[in-house]
């Protein structure tokens, strides 16, 4: 007698497994509130940006006044489809937060459980209460100052630091003239009167654009590094002959003696290293100008102290010292515009995979820049930093 059984023959026989392919491209709900951070004027999404994911079938909520420090208008944004809120809470009830700088822990509270925040990271800065709360919402956050891309760049430090590297060629050159308080030098090459000198120290992407900036306006540039690759690197973009040396105090002393112009663009791992002593500054001339963009490093420059956009520079030793940590907010639209550009095609993939979770596990970039992963640290810097329990997020996403 055969055995009775509910399952055919090919019921019995081993299946084979079906993975999940693709889930349904995902809605967004963005939130842009208002910086409310010290002096801080940019914002993550431009008009045009909203417009290109609203047209997707994206909502985005924005903060009255949210997009002024960038001088961007509330109309701006209503027209190009994003709802104008004029409560504060709102915006940060979507499930997506953008914001340039880290929430606050009153901004934290607002936002709602499992939500997804997007802004800078800014470690230096943070507090162990700060990574409490975001783990007791179950947040999964992304700093983009963490984002690395496919090819081993930071593309929105990058952004960022090529803003730093023309502006403080330009700041420079503002702080030179009389009506600053400056010797009243012009930085460029008039006939027949010796062109400027300007000392740059470091020669990544700070320093690139500076040297190149400064050569467009026709100073004489002398560029210091210790990577001899970075150096070379420098050499092959400037569009002209470049002088370039590793650091050598006596060449170095030499440099800084004969420049107008000093910017310090040295970044250590923790902290940048002191390259130029108290001593070396009390040797340059009077009237010559130190824009220290590593300050939010600590700064490059014994005597650099940290200042403000209202209040930018001191003088020591007769030498004008520029140190605000946050340059790119001083041209807030061009910030503005270089951060949305990056953002934007990030967040479409994110709702053309299905959803956050989708994205992140088939997008590295996004990967490497998550430091919370619903409530669990997933960084290792910080959880190193602030002696946090910490879980790899390769092994949460599968």
């Amino acid at each position: 007698m055969s055995s009775i059984t509910p399952f055919t023959k090919e019921q019995l026989m081993p299946q084979p497994e079906m993975l999940e392919i693709k889930k349904q491209k995902g809605e967004l709900f963005i939130g842009l509130p208002k910086e409310t951070h010290f002096e801080e004027k940019r914002i993550s999404l431009t008009p045009d940006a909203v417009s290109a994911l609203v047209a997707h079938g994206h909502r985005v909520v924005i903060e009255t006044g949210a997009g002024e420090g960038a001088n961007y208008s509330d109309k701006e944004y209503s027209d190009a489809g994003a709802k104008v809120s004029y409560d504060v809470k709102e915006a940060f009830a979507c499930n997506i937060v953008l914001k340039v700088e880290p929430p606050s822990l009153d901004e934290v509270k607002m936002m709602n459980p499992q939500a997804v925040l997007i802004s800078a990271l800014q470690l230096k800065t943070q507090n162990k209460k700060y990574f409490q709360a975001l783990a007791k919402k179950r947040i999964t956050a992304i700093a983009f100052d963490f984002i690395k891309d496919e090819h081993g760049f930071y593309p929105i430090l990058k952004s960022l630091s090529e803003v730093a590297g023309i502006a403080s060629m330009h700041i420079a050159a503002e702080l030179m003239s009389t009506a600053s308080g400056g010797n009243g030098l012009l930085m460029g090459n008039i006939g027949g009167v010796p062109p400027s000198d300007v000392v740059i120290l470091g020669a990544g992407t700070v320093g690139e654009l500076a040297a190149k900036t400064a050569i467009g306006l026709g100073a004489r540039v002398k560029v210091f590094d210790n990577s001899i690759t970075k150096l070379r690197k420098l050499q092959a973009c400037v569009p002209a002959p470049i002088y370039t040396s590793t650091v050598q105090p006596k060449t170095l002393v030499k440099a800084l003696m004969r420049c107008d112009v000093a910017i310090g663009a040295i970044r250590g791992k923790d902290r940048s290293p002191v390259i130029v002593t108290e001593g070396m500054i009390e040797q340059m001339k009077d009237g010559a100008v130190i824009v220290d963009v590593s300050i939010d490093r600590g700064g490059c420059f014994e005597t650099s102290k940290v200042t403000t956009h209202s209040k930018p520079t001191f003088k020591q030793h007769g030498v004008i010292h520029y140190c605000v940590p946050n340059i790119p907010s001083r041209y807030a639209r061009t910030a503005s515009v270089s951060i949305s550009n990056i953002f934007t095609p990030y967040l479409l993939d994110i709702a053309e995979e299905g959803g956050f979770e989708n994205a992140a596990r088939f997008d590295k970039s996004l990967r490497n820049g998550m430091y919370f992963y619903h409530g669990i640290l997933t960084n290792k810097t910080v959880a190193d930093w602030f002696d946090l329990p910490y879980r790899d997020i390769n092994l949460l996403i599968i």
